[in-house]
């Protein structure tokens, strides 16, 4: 099921986060979003990524274990454009984050159930890579947030499961082997994260997470998109002629989100221009902004 990836959504009416929202937002790292898809949405995203993982198997160039993760989730597969700034979902992003943010790095993810032994690997982590190695304050700096969209059934655990420690954005280490081969146990409270189709699971980059392995008769089937400020580099792939024919076509904010307004301009990215910053005019429009949170002068 093929629908037009510049279809808009962001014009649906949002709200910002809840007190509540937050505060259990700050406490525990994530949130769950419950329903954030509804049943055709679910479909129409899951038949495309059925047609990226068709697409890969027929290439050869699934995993050894049959999966798939895909990097560059909307450049690989346009039809999920329009998860980027769902109307259910957005609103938790920018209530975070601000207006001055781009998607630096999504991922599509597809795992079939586990049917043979696997070797121990300790996959406990923080998203970042060397943010966590090269920044020295304690906790370690938000940076970015991430939304993952469920398009397979992970109501019961075992089915490849967010894994998270709640409250774990706020330590930067956590006990772990000396070697990730070595067995070890899951860290003290560790939780799986059980969703059903169409939930959403909003999370700060910082909080200690990893997969469960899939032993149920289901596969996994799930969309990232990681959110962070402008000024910080695009890890995703957004240069593709692939996407060049469509990028036009899309809502000015999307454009922003997926790196696409600087024109050449550097400093852009900074924040100095705000009133050419689609999702700053668009939060200022609905009376949104947050005052907490004014733009720089240039």
């Amino acid at each position: 099921m093929t629908q037009n990836p510049t279809m808009a959504v962001i014009a649906a009416p949002a709200e910002p986060m809840t007190a509540e929202q937050r505060a259990r937002f700050d406490r525990d790292g994530y949130l769950i979003i419950p329903g954030a898809l509804g049943p055709d949405e679910v479909a129409a995203a899951r038949d495309a990524l059925d047609q990226v993982y068709a697409t890969a198997a027929k290439a050869g160039s699934l995993r050894p274990d049959g999966s798939i993760h895909l990097l560059s989730a909307v450049t690989n597969c346009p039809e999920l454009v329009r998860l980027i700034d769902h109307p259910a979902t957005f609103p938790y992003v920018w209530s975070v984050l601000g207006w001055n943010i781009h998607i630096h790095h999504s991922h599509l993810d597809v795992h079939p159930p586990v049917k043979a032994q696997v070797p121990f690997r300790f996959e406990w982590h923080q998203d970042g890579g060397r943010q966590n190695r090269e920044i020295e304050t304690t906790p370690r700096p938000r940076l970015s947030v991430k939304l993952a969209y469920w398009l397979s059934d992970v109501s019961e655990p075992g089915r490849g499961n967010l894994k998270v420690v709640p409250g774990s954005h706020l330590t930067n280490r956590i006990d772990g082997p000396p070697r990730r081969d070595m067995q070890w146990p899951d860290p003290d409270g560790a939780v799986e994260v059980t969703a059903r189709p169409g939930d959403a699971v909003f999370f700060d980059r910082r909080i200690w997470h990893s997969r469960s392995r899939n032993h149920s008769e289901h596969t996994r089937k799930a969309v990232f998109f990681g959110y962070t400020y402008r000024w910080t580099v695009i890890r995703d792939d957004i240069t593709s002629t692939r996407i060049s024919d469509w990028f036009g076509r899309l809502t000015p904010v999307r454009q922003q989100l997926l790196g696409g307004i600087e024109n050449g301009n550097r400093d852009h990215a900074w924040g100095h221009y705000p009133e050419t910053t689609p999702l700053y005019a668009w939060l200022k429009e609905r009376g949104l902004l947050d005052p907490a949170n004014p733009p720089l002068k240039p």
